[in-house]
């Protein structure tokens, strides 16, 4: 059972493996739990097929024992960032090659449904006020990180239902659901551009140069300005030492920068029961009387008219 702070804020965020939620919106959730909200990571697989992506981790004790450590490495960063943390209990579902089946039992294979339904539990127990995922694409096309969307999906909309796994606890309508904007090509320029102009070795020039000229799929409706937690986030990053090389790729580029030009972690909201939503169903995703917010909690605040629970 959680031990729920009476009137207070809730936020459930929803990740493939241990590590996505220190590369995904970490500077937020660091941000709101030194607010005072209670932040739940819930993690849908333990990572066990992920590679050892830190060469000074590559070594066969580590890759013999990989499930143990990656569970290691995912409290330490929990304990970082301040957050309650739970994993699901599927099987991480490795990224097959273009002809090769999903392995079996892991969580990609899974019947949506039916690999909701522990999702279904946990929003019920936990009582979230938002929640976080990411969009249709995974962010990128990993099988957990689709499936991730999928069940986070059906898990929102189930657990306001009472009629939908009855077995799983009384029902709750979580107020609003996000989808990550991290990372995006927009991101990558934007730096690429600041570093570049002040004589800063920038190793996104590659990247952008084979990046598909094509627009956003998803517009910004929010903006969370989080540049002080970034620190916070790197550190989160490097207590998953299996996956985060230090002083490589996103670890690469200066944080002076960044906080300069870039000083927010990004998201979409892709259904809102605050306010007008609120009396005639879910609002949708780029909806023009959204805006771009600067809270998560926009609508829910005490005052707002729309107090928490």
């Amino acid at each position: 059972m959680f031990t729920k702070h009476p009137g207070g804020l809730r936020l459930l965020t929803l990740h493939a493996h241990p590590d996505d939620e220190s590369s995904k919106g970490a500077a937020t959730l660091a941000r709101y739990v030194a607010e005072g909200v209670d932040v739940l990571v819930a993690t849908c697989t333990g990572g066990e097929r992920g590679s050892v992506l830190n060469p000074a981790m590559d070594r066969p004790e580590v890759r013999d024992n990989l499930t143990r450590i990656r569970r290691e490495e995912m409290a330490a960063a929990r304990e970082i960032l301040g957050v309650r943390q739970q994993f699901l209990g599927f099987v991480d579902s490795g990224m097959p090659g273009p002809d090769e089946p999903l392995p079996e039992g892991c969580f990609a294979a899974q019947p949506v449904e039916a690999a909701a339904a522990p999702l279904v539990a946990l929003i019920r127990e936990f009582r979230p006020h938002v929640v976080i995922t990411y969009d249709e694409t995974g962010g990128y096309p990993h099988p957990d990180h689709v499936m991730t969307h999928q069940v986070t999906v059906e898990a929102f909309e189930a657990a306001a239902d009472p009629k939908r796994y009855p077995e799983a606890g009384e029902p709750w309508q979580a107020a609003k659901l996000y989808y990550h904007l991290v990372l995006s090509r927009a991101w990558f320029q934007t730096l690429h551009e600041a570093m570049t102009e002040r004589g800063v070795p920038s190793a996104m020039g590659e990247l952008l140069a084979g990046w598909p000229d094509t627009p956003p799929a998803l517009a910004t409706t929010t903006r969370i300005a989080c540049s002080e937690k970034f620190a916070i986030r790197d550190a989160a990053m490097l207590a998953h030492a299996t996956q985060v090389e230090p002083g490589v790729a996103f670890m690469a580029h200066s944080r002076d920068i960044e906080s300069e030009v870039w000083p927010t972690e990004d998201y979409h909201l892709a259904r809102s029961f605050v306010g007008e939503a609120g009396a005639g169903g879910a609002a949708e995703a780029g909806s023009e009387s959204v805006g771009v917010e600067t809270d998560l909690f926009a609508g829910l605040r005490a005052g707002s008219g729309e107090g928490a629970e």
